[in-house]
């Protein structure tokens, strides 16, 4: 069975590329052919003649199917600045149908697929779409990534209520430290678990940063 997952978080480094290669490694050391897609990076440096981004690195090293790196990002800009405003720059026109084409050719060839957002929910790609016209148009379930850090909880509620307002299924939320003086931080998770609508995946503490290989099971309850 074919499986898809849209990785989206509450800000800009919250940690979806983290979150997003650990789901990408789980589902491959369950036996799943197993990928990720970045559809649109910023702050790409160049090696050999292409813009790579340090996001796609993390989710090949993490993925088990090798699949061809245009169809991963499809899109890849140097400034690491807002999408939007880089495609402008570039003179680029980010196309949500070549990205849902290269979906497609992504899922032909593994049983899942987790493709992680830019930014977070309502980040522009153009004048007229954002981050959540493409999860829309791909119509895949999401996954929170809530950064640990002052605020935390406005920014968590509030996303998913964007995300199940554009009629997308929150599949779940992943609690993710990026603060580590954080005041009161069980005190927040307690609230949190309260009051977001959907199960919480796991809590990635301060300690494992950038650990994508972390004994912390994300897809336990999404298989």
């Amino acid at each position: 069975m074919k499986r898809a997952f849209f990785v989206t978080g509450t800000d800009t480094g919250v940690g979806k590329t983290m979150i997003s290669s650990m789901l990408v490694r789980q589902f491959a050391q369950r036996g799943l052919r197993s990928t990720g897609m970045k559809p649109v990076a910023s702050g790409c440096e160049w090696h050999n003649g292409q813009l790579v981004s340090e996001d796609v690195t993390q989710l090949l090293a993490a993925s088990n199917v090798d699949l061809p790196v245009s169809d991963i990002n499809p899109y890849a800009f140097e400034p690491a600045i807002a999408p939007h405003i880089a495609a402008k720059q570039a003179g680029v026109q980010i196309d949500l149908s070549n990205i849902k084409a290269a979906f497609e050719r992504l899922q032909a060839n593994a049983d899942v697929v987790i493709v992680e957002g830019a930014g977070g929910f309502y980040v522009p790609l153009d004048d007229q779409y954002d981050i959540a016209d493409l999860a829309a148009h791909l119509s895949l379930p999401v996954i929170l990534v809530v950064g640990l850090r002052l605020g935390c909880i406005n920014h968590a509620l509030l996303t998913a209520e964007a995300i199940t307002r554009r009629g997308l299924t929150l599949a779940g939320w992943v609690a993710n430290q990026v603060d580590p003086e954080m005041a009161m931080l069980e005190e927040n998770l307690h609230t949190l678990h309260q009051r977001m609508p959907v199960p919480c995946l796991g809590v990635v503490p301060w300690q494992v940063q950038a650990r994508i290989d972390a004994d912390i099971d994300l897809v336990g309850t999404l298989v």
